[in-house]
């Protein structure tokens, strides 16, 4: 199971988890006040923006929360002014893992994020380590239930996808875009009714780390408390678990 699709299933159960609710509202006001900062409070100008406004309607985050954080990042109400980090370092098994971090102090941030790294076995690195393994791409995933798969394959392409790929042993297709025809994309897969799972520009690795039964465990704890962190908005990363050594960690 790959570093992407495997958090991407984790991020969103935990998004309709109520326990979580609050750090997730958390982590979503950031990034709107961030998005609003950098490319104004429109959504329909800005595409950032829109997105974590999409993100807040999908935790169920009342209106008037997500008005504020706009208010917030335009400077038209008074708060907590974010800044945007990006850290890069190492984990069990040799992993590269690359963490989009959104704080109001960027000291504390870079100590406790170094501490989690130190805690599971890994390092934090030096700007730009890691950061060529990956690429930005835009990721949609799509139910294998939902279409056939040459059919759908022919559609992506026709729509403008840069790849498709049908996993195996995966329940879902998943559709590969450049980073600006994301959106694009997305919006011609919705207007067709073939409903869309994940979707999102993110961090591809261009090659996976395969991870072993001994680090397996290891590398899923240290996501997981780096995820926790309420400063961290994304994690990245480029390991590969089987699926069936996933399964025996569930058990």
């Amino acid at each position: 199971m790959g570093g992407h699709s495997h958090w991407a299933g984790i991020k969103h159960k935990k998004a309709i988890t109520d326990a979580k609710r609050g750090k997730v509202w958390t982590k979503i006001i950031k990034e709107i006040a961030i998005a609003a900062k950098a490319g104004g409070g429109k959504p329909e100008d800005n595409p950032r923006l829109r997105k974590s406004i999409e993100d807040a309607k999908a935790a169920n985050m009342p209106l008037e929360n997500v008005k504020r954080a706009i208010r917030r990042g335009t400077g038209q109400e008074p708060g907590v002014t974010y800044e945007e980090i990006v850290y890069e370092g190492y984990g069990p098994g040799g992993i590269a893992i690359i963490i989009n971090v959104t704080t109001d102090s960027k000291n504390r941030a870079a100590s406790e994020i170094r501490k989690i790294l130190d805690q599971h076995g890994g390092n934090m690195g030096s700007a730009g380590c890691v950061g060529w393994m990956f690429e930005q791409k835009g990721y949609i995933s799509i139910s294998k239930e939902a279409a056939k798969e040459e059919e759908l394959m022919n559609l992506v392409l026709e729509l403008g996808a840069e790849d498709f790929r049908s996993p195996e042993g995966s329940e879902e297709y998943e559709v590969i875009t450049a980073p600006q025809d994301f959106d694009s994309v997305k919006a011609k897969l919705e207007e067709k009714k073939i409903p869309v799972g994940t979707a999102e520009v993110t961090m591809l690795p261009k090659n996976e780390v395969n991870i072993g039964e001994d680090n397996a465990q290891r590398v899923l704890d240290l996501m997981e408390s780096l995820e926790d962190h309420d400063d961290v908005q994304k994690v990245y990363s480029n390991f590969n678990i089987p699926d069936a050594i996933i399964a025996k960690l569930e058990k």
